[in-house]
């Protein structure tokens, strides 16, 4: 049964079944509060450009967060900005600027990219740097609890106590003996090399005051993962359902923040889910592989949509080798679906789809871990059968299924006439509908004649230059008729 939507009705019978990374299998997603969802996406370190590496986790968790709202629920969804961390006070003093404009700069440039690749901002985006004093408070609460204690040689830095806190391991399932030791700190304050730091005192011979803070253990900055366990906290409370972010994230990053904010009296996330790597070569595609490939430069090449469409088609848990042998491929595939709702001319608003107006493999497909891939194929059999519906010249399928393949996209984020693809997305596809079937229609008419005059040579010549284009023409009673090629 197809659950009813938020303005009908509250109560979402349980149907969407999730992977959680932290019990390693999929199991039915049932929030902590009925009807409504709390999810956290580890956002970027803003330290440079943004890659098609970085943007894959965006919209992944876009494309969730637009599910669970089209499945009935209401959604606060906080999507965090990492903008003080080593790696931007390197990168400033490289550059000769101060790290806070690097790190402005650089969320400029990710705000855009979201936005080209039509990403919805999330209900909020809290930054690192405003949030300092709810770290401090948490520092303070787990030194209390005895799992952090400040360096014994007084420089100002302090710790979590791995091993105060039996669970430590428990989301990637490993023991502490078998960690290596933890590089995010001076390892000579350590009670164990796999401590990690919480506070990080301030260098003055090589830090700029800036980027410091005053605190009870002296000037410092907070450590990298004590960051989304107070902004989580802040706004989803002290337990929220869902943890989302990059692969490469569940350790130490994501075992960090589970370990000290369950060490400090909170239940935390209740499901873990982490999307998989875009890579090069089979590696990881980031910048220190030089490997990297950024949002600007790609879209000088292809629409927004296209890439989006790119991103979409593949499972989150699945990697995806990119080559832009695969992203041209891809981008001809959405123009496909395109030209049929050009030829359909039916036309629906962006963000008004509903569970009632897609078909039920879609629903299934989603339901069963966000499987866009198996509802990828759903949406292009609606393509197939429209195209076939337009050849035999049925209105009623045509409508049908452009209706049908419109709502699919609109969950996907991909509706063309949504304004975040620009008022061009929609019409300059019609446009382009309009001109080829002109062509074609010119050609075809010359077809009809060689024929007619016993000039099958012709006649054939012209046929084979329509099917090289990639368009099929199909003879019917009342004419022929032209889609193209599946």
């Amino acid at each position: 049964m197809r659950r009813a939507s938020l303005a009908t009705r509250r109560i979402v019978p349980v149907s969407l079944r999730l992977y959680d990374t932290a019990t390693r299998e999929v199991r039915d997603f049932v929030p902590l509060v009925e009807g409504k969802v709390g999810l956290y996406v580890c956002g970027l370190t803003v330290q440079s450009e943004p890659h098609v590496g970085h943007v894959r986790s965006g919209v992944n968790f876009d494309v969730l967060q637009r599910w669970l709202r089209v499945s009935g629920y209401e959604v606060t969804f906080i999507r965090n900005t990492t903008d003080i961390d080593d790696k931007i006070l390197a990168k400033a003093a490289e550059q000769g600027r101060p790290w806070y404009n690097l790190a402005y700069d650089m969320h400029r440039e990710l705000t855009k990219a979201y936005a080209a690749l039509n990403v919805a901002p999330p209900t909020y985006e809290p930054a690192a740097t405003g949030h300092v004093p709810e770290m401090v408070e948490m520092i303070e609460a787990l030194i209390e609890r005895g799992h952090a204690y400040p360096a014994p040689d007084g420089s100002g830095d302090v710790y979590f106590d791995v091993r105060s806190f039996p669970e430590y391991g428990q989301l990637t399932r490993q023991g502490i003996d078998d960690m290596e030791p933890a590089a995010d700190a001076d390892p000579r304050g350590k009670r164990d090399p796999r401590d990690f730091a919480l506070w990080k005192s301030w260098k003055s011979e090589t830090e700029p005051r800036t980027a410091s803070w005053p605190s009870p253990w002296g000037r410092g900055r907070p450590g990298w993962h004590i960051e989304c366990s107070a902004m989580a906290g802040k706004y989803l409370g002290e337990s929220f359902d869902i943890h989302g972010g990059g692969l490469d994230l569940r350790f130490p990053h994501h075992e960090n923040e589970q370990a000290q904010s369950r060490a400090a009296g909170h239940a935390f996330a209740n499901f873990w889910m982490h999307n998989a790597w875009i890579t090069t070569a089979g590696e990881k595609m980031s910048k220190s592989l030089g490997n990297s490939l950024t949002i600007p430069a790609v879209l000088t090449k292809y629409r927004g949509i296209e890439l989006r469409w790119y991103l979409v088609q593949h499972h989150y848990r699945s990697h995806v080798e990119f080559s832009f042998e695969a992203l041209d491929e891809a981008a001809t595939g959405f123009r496909r679906i395109e030209t049929f709702l050009g030829r359909a001319g039916v036309s629906t608003v962006a963000g008004t789809a509903t569970l009632a107006d897609l078909p039920e493999a879609f629903v299934a497909a989603m339901d069963d871990d966000l499987g866009a891939a198996g509802a990828v194929v759903v949406l292009f059999d609606h393509v197939k059968n429209g195209n076939k519906a337009l050849t035999d010249g049925d209105a009623a399928a045509v409508e049908a299924g452009a209706r049908a393949v419109l709502a699919m996209l609109d969950v996907l984020g991909l509706h063309p006439a949504d304004p975040a693809w620009g008022p061009a997305a929609d019409s300059d596809t019609g446009a382009l509908t309009d001109a080829v079937d002109a062509l074609v229609r010119t050609l075809l008419e010359q077809r009809t004649a060689a024929r007619a005059a016993k000039d099958f040579a012709a006649a054939d010549a012209i046929r084979d230059t329509i099917k090289a284009a990639g368009v099929e023409v199909t003879d019917t009673p009342d004419g022929p008729r032209w889609s193209l090629s599946d």
